[in-house]
């Protein structure tokens, strides 16, 4: 197993690295041209447009997917009824594909057959939303889907860390008169440390990797209003055939990945540790 691991994983990640500083094409080799690559790259608008987008999606899919997740569990976590029912229909989108959650809200806000085809056959004929054909907008439109998907899994994270939670922590706070807003706040909270990291790693990693939901919703337009890095990758892989350039964009979204890995792994192990 250790050696598989190693085989594969470790020895595929290097052999991408080793080949990003070489002017590889259609196939593979050792013509090494040491960072011309990586400088094409950063000198690249379409990479640069990629990155950009990239970021303002990420940012706020951290911030609402986290925040959404946990107030919800917040309100499975009162023993409302019906609860397993209402944990699986929050979970259910989390199990389908990104292709498929991808063409389902591309259905939904099409003009001509979504919300605002709805809004206006029901009388509101100046009703405007086209956010996936708008490119000022059309990372929102992505977004919309990309809560729907993520929202549940994280409220499952969060709920199962409220309900490791003792039980006299909340009758101390009621006892002392403390309201329940501020027990999550300044009690629960930072009890959740742990979840909310590993939450974050995961909900961050799967960002960075973002590539079914936008080829599913826009193919990456208007234009490349809704570029991101693993576009550019598949396309200078796969339809430029320039695998240098490819394999260099594909080491810059691993460092990407390890720079939020390596911070966990430290506030998890490294931090543990020390205490």
């Amino acid at each position: 197993m250790v050696a598989t691991t190693l085989v594969v994983f470790v020895g595929g990640t290097l052999w991408t690295v080793l080949y990003s500083f070489t002017s590889s094409k259609l196939l593979p080799k050792l013509s090494f041209v040491g960072f011309d690559q990586y400088e094409r790259l950063w000198s690249s608008s379409r990479w640069l447009t990629s990155i950009q987008n990239l970021m303002i999606y990420g940012v706020l899919a951290l911030v609402f997917t986290i925040a959404v997740g946990f107030l919800l569990a917040v309100l499975m976590d009162q023993k409302i009824r019906f609860e397993d029912t209402f944990r699986t229909i929050m979970l259910y989108p989390f199990a389908l594909s990104f292709i498929v959650t991808g063409l389902v809200w591309q259905w939904i806000l099409n003009p001509e057959l979504g919300i605002q085809h709805i809004v206006r056959s029901m009388g509101w004929e100046s009703f405007a939303f086209d956010p996936l054909n708008n490119p000022d907008v059309v990372l929102y439109g992505l977004l919309i889907a990309g809560l729907w998907q993520g929202t549940g899994f994280v409220m499952c994270l969060m709920l199962a860390g409220l309900r490791g939670i003792d039980e006299d922590i909340w009758k101390a706070a009621r006892v002392d008169g403390i309201p329940r807003w501020k027990t999550y706040l300044f009690v629960v909270i930072p009890m959740m440390r742990p979840v909310f990291i590993t939450t974050l790693v995961i909900v961050a990693s799967g960002i960075i990797k973002l590539y079914d939901l936008v080829v599913a919703q826009t193919s990456g337009g208007p234009g490349t209003a809704s570029q991101v890095p693993a576009m550019y990758v598949y396309a200078y892989m796969f339809q430029a055939q320039n695998l240098g350039q490819g394999f260099a964009a594909s080491t810059m979204m691993l460092l990407s990945v390890l720079i939020v890995l390596i911070p966990w792994a430290y506030l998890e192990f490294g931090g543990k540790k020390h205490g």
